[in-house]
This record gives structure tokens, sequence and C-alpha cells, in this order.
């Protein structure tokens, strides 16, 4: 796609933030172009991170992500607020590479997935139809012509059943048989208590150090025919597709093609305190994460993985602290900056409506599976968004997210009676707005006044 063609889909989802989305469908773009250089060119040609500045709720994380999604990127989002300097009981910054990694995976297995389903859909039919009706081995004499011809008769017969099981198999017909069959058990009580619940975040995962010492077990599992069907198409994907392709192929992609997300940068902002306090970790945090920006390598549990050419796109809204406050090294590997505009009254009216998954369309799909047509008249939506950016300006500002908290509250009645109501088509007027939603703003208005 091209840069055009990107933004022209983020239209779709945000709206607004033109300078954000023309920033990142260039950084995009040009990872097209990189792969079109010759290897000794194209080694030297490092992404241009990106730093967004702005509130929360002004589509910082969205653009982020559906970017992602258009681009078939691996993606985590990461707080930087949540990692601590090495030798600090915490997650290490490494650990968000090996989180990508395993994005990457999950993304390669999948694919390849797709392409084998209708050979695993056909093994698994074959095996419960085992368990259903074994087919006998059938016995002749090859001397005698009645033998022969009496096990050929037996054999057919035997077919003729096999086959009337696989018609009622797909029919749906045997979902409630009981079958007994063999798993591989994938949960392991002893790697859990050796790896611990958040063992991942260590330098190395002991989990992945140890799994290979204990064999995988095969447990008998006694299961619905429908229930069963779901596990033991589970176990022929894994077995029809190469790990070790899938291994290589998404350990490249995520050095290739890798996004990562890091949220809250101006929670680790700050300026030297004289050597103790919070500040100390703030920038041990900061001189950690430089080398994963600059590029190293990381140990993970698919091998050694460069991060030279993974897309860095951090975000914070900076109120208390400044990007200038970030270490010298680190302002420099974000060279791309760009300021998001607070939303306005008119941003929060086209949010309501104009993106593909626009929380009217989401409130409306959601009760429309009830029988319940719900309509919004253009007067209501203005008087939404007028109350958004009223809240917004007179307490703490969140964006589009306070839209949320507005219609879950007006919409409370409706979601609650749902198909109880007989009135089946609720229209929502500009009336109905004050009506449910004035009490509420002036009691948000009395608790900030309080404060």
């Amino acid at each position: 796609m091209t840069p055009r063609e990107i933004v022209s889909e983020l239209d779709k989802y945000v709206v607004g933030q033109a300078d954000a989305k023309r920033a990142v469908a260039v950084a995009m773009r040009n990872r097209t172009r990189r792969r079109k250089l010759p290897a000794e060119i194209a080694r030297d040609v490092l992404p241009k991170n990106i730093l967004m500045i702005g509130s929360t709720g002004v589509g910082k994380t969205e653009i982020a992500r559906r970017l992602a999604r258009l681009s078939g990127s691996p993606f985590i989002k990461v707080e930087a607020s949540k990692y601590t300097e090495v030798g600090y009981m915490g997650r290490d910054v490494e650990s968000m590479v090996r989180e990508l990694v395993d994005s990457a995976v999950d993304m390669v297995k999948q694919r390849m997935q797709k392409d084998v389903i209708p050979f695993a859909e056909a093994n698994v039919e074959e095996r419960i139809l085992d368990i259903l009706f074994p087919m006998p081995t059938t016995y002749f004499n090859p001397s005698d012509p009645d033998s022969a011809s009496l096990a050929a008769e037996r054999d057919a017969a035997n077919q003729r059943t096999r086959d009337k099981l696989r018609e009622q198999l797909r029919n749906g017909e045997l979902s409630e048989r009981v079958i007994e069959f063999d798993t591989s058990d994938r949960s392991n009580p002893m790697l859990d208590f050796v790896g611990g619940g958040d063992m991942g975040d260590m330098g190395v995962n002991l989990k992945d150090m140890f799994g290979t010492m204990f064999p995988t077990k095969t447990v008998r599992k006694r299961l619905k025919v429908s229930e069963a069907t779901a596990v033991l198409l589970r176990d022929e994907l894994d077995s029809l597709i190469d790990m070790e392709q899938v291994t290589r192929t998404a350990v490249e992609l995520a050095e290739q093609s890798g996004m990562i997300f890091l949220d809250e940068i101006d929670k680790i902002a700050g300026r030297e305190s004289g050597g103790s306090g919070p500040d100390v970790s703030r920038q041990g945090v900061q001189r950690d994460l430089l080398p994963i920006v600059e590029g190293t390598t990381v140990n993970t549990r698919y091998g050694m993985v460069n991060t030279d050419h993974i897309l860095f796109v951090a975000a914070g809204a900076f109120h208390i602290t400044k990007p200038s406050d970030l270490i010298p090294e680190l302002q420099g590997r974000f060279p791309i900056r760009v300021e998001l505009e607070s939303l306005s009254q008119d941003d929060l009216r086209r949010i309501l409506v104009e993106p593909k998954n626009s929380l009217m369309k989401q409130y409306q799909a959601l009760l429309a599976t009830e029988g319940i047509n719900l309509e919004f008249d253009d007067d209501a939506i203005s008087e939404l968004a007028h109350m958004a950016e009223t809240i917004n300006e007179k307490a703490e500002d969140i964006g589009a997210r306070r839209l949320h908290t507005l219609l879950e509250k007006l919409l409370e009645e409706i979601s609650f009676l749902g198909s109880e109501l007989e009135e089946k088509t609720q229209k929502i007027d500009r009336n109905y707005v004050l009506t449910k939603l004035t009490p509420y703003i002036e009691d948000e208005e009395l608790r900030e006044t309080a404060l």
C-alpha cells in the first residue's frame, strides 16, 4: 500500500490526526522500499522511530494497532512504566522483544495452519471413525474361493457401516456420542512450578530452559464427539506444520517487520535528582531501553533476535514532563515527532458515527441480536458530543474514552431490559439524552468541585 492508501485506510477507524497518520504511513512504506534495496545498502537503512505526543483517548494506540493489522506485522503494545532497571524486581526491557517474537510465532503458525486445515479435518474424521467403528481385519483361505468371497462381502458390509457413520458424523448426529482417545498433555505442573507466574519477564525464561527436559505426556480423555473434534484438530494441525520452519519465518518476520508500541513513555522521563529517588530508576529504564531501540541482539526461546529493524512507536501525554526530559541518546532514537491534537466537539461527533467500528454501530449491533432496533437522530448525536467535550474540559480530559462512559450510561436501561422491551424500535433523541445524562453530568461537576 502507498502512504496515501495507508492513510485512507486509517481514516476509516481514526478521526483526524492527519500528521500522525502520515508519519506512520511513511515509516511503514519505507520498510517496503528497504526490501527492494541491495543487501549491503538495506543493512544500513534503519527504521525512523516515532514519538507521538498527545492526551489519552486521542487515537495514539489505535493508529499503531490499525497500522500493524494493515501491514500484517507482528505487533505488541507495552507500557514503559511497567519496566524496571536491571537489578530491580520487575520486568526487564528485553521481555518486550520476547513478547514480539511470541506474537510473530503465533501469527506464522496460524497462517501455515490455514493451508493444512482441509487435510487436518480429513484426518480427524478418519480418526474419530476409527474410534467409533474400527475396521476389522478380514481373514480368508486363499485356496478356498468361497472363503475369499465371504471375506469380500464382510469387507463391503463393514465399509457400508463406516460410510453410514461418516454421513451421521458430518450431519452432527453423533455430536453427543462420548468417545475415548489419546492426546498430548499441554499442561505441565512441574514447569509451572519452575517457571512461576511471571518468569517470562526475567532475562531468560526458565520454562523455556527446562521445557525440553520434560517429555510431552500423552493423556487419555473421554469427551463428546463435538468436543473431541476440536482437541484432535489441534493435534493434527500441530503435526502437519513444521515448527522449525515456523520459528525461522517468525524470527525473520519479527526482525524485519515487527512493531513495538511503547506507551506511557512520559512516565519514565525525568531529570537527574542527586543520585537517588524515583528519577534514577526511571533513567535506568531509559538506559536499558536505549540498546534495544538502537539495535542489539536479544536471547529468546526461539534463538537470538536482532532488533536493528524493529519499528518502535512511543507515545505519551507529557502533561508533567516533556520529551526533552528523556535522556538525549533516547531522544535521538525517536527522530520523528508528531503532536496529536485534542478532540473538538466536531471530532467527537464524527467518532460516534464515521469509523467502521464506531461506538454507535457497536451498540446497534449488540442490541440487534435481541431484536432491538436502536436509532439515533442527529440532535442526539450532537448533544452527546457536546456533553463529552464539556466534561473533558471541566474534569480530566480522557478524549474519546469519555464517549464510552456516556453511551454506557445513556443506554443502560435499554441494555438491561433488552429483549423484554415491548417496543422493539428505540429512538434516541436530544430530549432522551438530556433526561438520562444531565443528572450524571451535574454529579460529575459536583465531584470535580469537591476535589
